[in-house]
């Protein structure tokens, strides 16, 4: 009867619906990443201990591109830093004491597990959003990545099939609800890197062009729209 109440539970609810529904995109990240040139095994590999789905689709797409692994892994850094952020809110939220657990729980922080987090109204039902979110989403993210990574060795041409082009849209679906809800911020900040990225991609080699994209995020260290400083605000306001 336990168990049958805490799957009925809106903390496992979310948690299962999210782990599911985004899981299924690994399909698509296991195709990207051997078109990019990766075998199945270091494509599961990535999903597995990187867990991040727009910093994995960044780094395959500086390798499909010819780039160089030390600038695509600072690309993905660089996208995968929000989530220090998200790790800063939680601490405070989930209130995990303990090294081995601390540890084991922030590899599982990203877009998908805070907000089913956040979602929750008190600490015990945030435990356990996270957790199922954590431990679904995971399951299913390294899974897909597989069969998606198997099914696309099997393609004899993957040029034919336009599966090259399977990352790029994939990340763009990524960011496309961001640049809608972000406002003109967002939106100069998106602009001015794409403009940085497109002049710099003749001249400098694949990769490095995202690097300097990256530098447009300044703009949102300028005015009280901060995103770090809103952060701090909502931490303070948990604290209290």
């Amino acid at each position: 009867m336990k168990a049958i109440s805490l799957l009925r539970s809106p903390a496992v609810r979310d948690g299962l619906g999210i782990g599911v529904a985004v899981g299924a995109a690994g399909l698509a990240f296991g195709t990207a990443a051997v078109a990019a040139g990766l075998s199945p095994a270091q494509a599961v590999f990535t999903s597995a201990f990187m867990f991040t789905g727009a910093s994995q689709f960044a780094l395959i797409g500086v390798v499909a591109g010819g780039g160089d692994l030390v600038a695509g892994m600072l690309g993905a850094l660089l996208l995968g830093a929000r989530n220090t952020l998200y790790g800063l809110r939680l601490a405070e939220v989930l209130g995990w004491r303990g090294g081995v657990r601390r540890a084991l729980a922030a590899h599982g922080v990203i877009d998908e597990t805070t907000a089913a987090t956040l979602a929750q109204p008190d600490r015990a039902s945030a435990r356990l959003a996270f957790t199922t979110t954590f431990v679904v989403l995971g399951t299913s993210w390294v899974v897909t990545t597989l069969v998606g990574a198997l099914a696309t060795r099997r393609v004899s041409d993957i040029d034919a099939w336009g599966l090259d082009a399977v990352g790029p849209a994939i990340f763009l679906a990524l960011l496309w609800p961001r640049l809608r809800e972000g406002g003109a911020r967002a939106r100069l900040i998106a602009g001015l890197g794409a403009g940085l990225a497109l002049a710099a991609t003749p001249v400098l080699p694949p990769g490095v062009p995202v690097l300097l994209a990256a530098s447009a995020a300044l703009i949102a260290l300028i005015g009280p729209e901060s995103p770090a400083a809103e952060t701090a605000d909502d931490t303070e306001e948990v604290r209290s």
